[in-house]
């Protein structure tokens, strides 16, 4: 894959640069804030082969590329002026107030996502070894690896008021020290005294690995940043801007914001609790069930406040609900493994399932496999539905955190009954998918040699054939042989490549012409028994801008077959340096249960080509 094309592909179809509000990109996806999302290509941004779906949610257009997004974000950053721009007026949440909260904790929290989840696995790790024996909890080793795992959680509140403070405009390094403060030992020395402020009695808490303290307190920072500037004089900003900032917000946050985020945070973790007391099985059913849809729209990260609030008083109940959904993702990945045929879609599943098993990164799952085969988005809300049912009624909480994944079992507690409700989900969704199915009805292959000679009639009541001649002479290739990897992979279709011997197409059915490329390289032809056919002559020959092609059609024409449609001359094409390689596709394969290609290595025009089954 080259990522610098993918990123001037992205750009191209998302409007340019100039529609680019912002960009900023969390674990799997790129999320744009645009300035007009109608300017955007989404048809043609799905259409590459190295973007897995494109979902607009949160007052975000984001475009899900898989675990390299960082490298494609890198790419975009090198070209364009684009990203997360502290001064930026346009770098604001847009939408409702709800996608506004959405979109900026998902963007605090984007950039700590690396942090967290390595961290949590470094934890989960000196658990397995400390339960095996192989390292003692009281050695310096363990000390100093715990120190790494711990330091994220315990110094969040600075991590998070510096981010926060960049999403919000503001100066990330004030409000780093605003969140440092909340951990310097002057302060965290009053904690259980009787302190106050200026005669105010304050009450002091502990503030490491806290959420919604630090949240209330920058964003009031930031309306008081904002607001100061435009009462002191600029040549005073500098030093009494940060000054007046420290001095106001730090005693807010001590006296009113500190107590009452931390409020707030017990108050949610209370209502998750009742919930489960009231019912277990049922809170876990709707969180296993419902964690698929928000991870769909890209707000499943605006839930890890409270999952880390969560942690912060103890453990977590929603991880391990949520698991559900994760591990029946997993099982779905596994079944298309079992269950297809095509050694493309198994090599698919087979990549999507170590990010989500070893990482907890379930987003390629989703969108390489469950949005493709629609049925088994209603497998994982079963299956989710169920191992989160288990774990809530068993009463299972996280106690490290760590993204779900196999690896990060030993985070949770007890560790035994959480296994069961994870396998439970793991193999009903695999079961349901292996058993099931994934395919749609027209998308199952027909096993011709089942149907006995006997029964011809039947058979041809069963089986409608559909020829499609050759437009060229030359070679046969297969699709895998072709270097564009948008025909290589069948992502545009199935069908069969020519290396042609004779610069002239011809039309391969009776039918219409449904398109015609400007630049006269590609051709779309809709036959008269529906099949929809792309001539494409060369690769990357669009760039040539139609000189060496010469068209004898428009869009509309009626055509039958063996029509002259395109004269094009080869040895002036590969001069240019282009290949003349010819894909020919079926562009609505999924109306066919099989298509055919002819086994000849070398064809003349007008020779039958390929066979459509119906």
């Amino acid at each position: 894959m080259s990522y610098e094309k993918l990123a001037k592909d992205i750009l191209q179809n998302i409007g340019g640069e100039e529609n680019i509000s912002s960009l900023v990109h969390c674990a799997t996806r790129l999320r744009f804030t645009l300035n007009d999302t109608s300017k955007a290509n989404k048809s043609e941004l799905e259409s590459n082969d190295d973007v897995l779906s494109v979902v607009e949610a949160g007052g975000q257009y984001q475009v899900i590329i898989g675990s390299h997004v960082g490298e494609v974000y890198k790419e975009i950053s090198k070209v364009t002026n684009v990203g997360e721009k502290a001064d930026d007026s346009k770098n604001k949440p847009k939408g409702s107030i709800m996608s506004q909260v959405f979109d900026v904790i998902s963007r605090s929290f984007s950039p700590l996502l690396g942090a967290l989840a390595g961290a949590g696995m470094l934890k989960a790790l000196l658990t397995v070894l400390t339960m095996v024996g192989w390292l003692s909890p009281e050695s310096g080793t363990y000390f100093i690896l715990s120190a790494a795992g711990n330091a994220v959680f315990y110094f969040l509140p600075i991590l998070l008021a510096i981010t926060l403070s960049i999403r919000l405009g503001a100066n990330p390094y004030v409000g780093g020290s605003i969140g440092a403060a909340l951990l310097e030992p002057n302060l965290t020395g009053l904690i259980d005294s009787e302190a106050s402020f200026l005669g105010i009695p304050a009450i002091i808490v502990d503030y490491s690995a806290t959420v919604f303290p630090v949240f209330i307190a920058i964003c009031m920072y930031a309306l008081f940043e904002k607001g100061i500037k435009k009462v002191i004089h600029k040549d005073f900003q500098l030093f009494l801007v940060p000054m007046l900032s420290l001095i106001v917000i730090l005693p807010l946050t001590v006296l009113i914001f500190g107590p009452f985020g931390t409020y707030f945070g017990d108050g949610i973790a209370a209502g998750i609790n009742f919930l489960l007391d009231l019912s277990g099985l049922l809170t876990g059913a709707v969180v296993g069930a419902g964690w698929l849809f928000l991870t769909l729209f890209g707000l499943h990260w605006g839930i890890i406040p409270i999952i880390l609030q969560n942690l912060g008083n103890g453990a977590d109940p929603l991880q391990a609900m949520l698991a559900g959904a994760v591990f029946a993702q997993i099982g779905v990945a596994v079944g298309f493994i079992i269950r297809a045929r095509d050694k493309k879609l198994k090599a698919l599943a087979a990549s999507t399932v170590l990010p989500a098993a070893l990482a907890g990164v379930s987003e390629p799952i989703i969108y390489g496999l469950a949005i493709r085969y629609k049925k088994t988005l209603a497998y994982v809300a079963i299956a989710g539905a169920v191992g989160g049912a288990i774990n809530g009624a068993l009463g299972v909480k996280q106690v490290e955190f760590a993204l779900v994944s196999f690896l990060a079992i030993p985070t949770f507690s007890p560790m035994g009954l959480f296994v069961i409700g994870a396998l439970i989900a793991f193999i009903l969704g695999m079961l349901m998918t292996v058993i099931l199915g994934f395919e749609k009805k027209q998308d199952k292959q027909v096993d011709t040699d089942t149907i006995k000679p006997e029964n011809a009639q039947e058979r041809q009541v069963l089986i409608k054939k559909e020829k499609i001649a050759s437009p060229l002479t030359g070679e046969v290739k297969l699709l895998s042989e072709v270097s564009d990897p948008a025909f290589s992979s069948e992502a545009m279709g199935k069908g069969i490549a020519i290396e042609p011997s004779v610069g002239e197409a011809v039309s391969p059915v009776n039918g219409k012409i449904s398109a015609i490329f400007p630049t006269n390289h590609a051709v779309g032809i809709t036959s008269d028994d529906g099949a929809e056919i792309l001539i494409h002559i060369g690769i990357d020959t669009v760039q040539l801008e139609g000189k060496y092609f010469t068209s004898f059609v428009k869009q509309g024409d009626v055509v039958k077959q063996g029509d002259r449609l395109v004269e094009f001359d080869i040895e002036k094409i590969k001069e240019a340096g282009f290949a003349v390689t010819t894909p020919i596709i079926v562009t609505n394969t999924s109306e066919y249960t099989e298509i055919v290609p002819t086994e000849h290595e070398n064809i003349q025009m007008k020779e039958n080509l390929i066979t459509l089954i119906v």
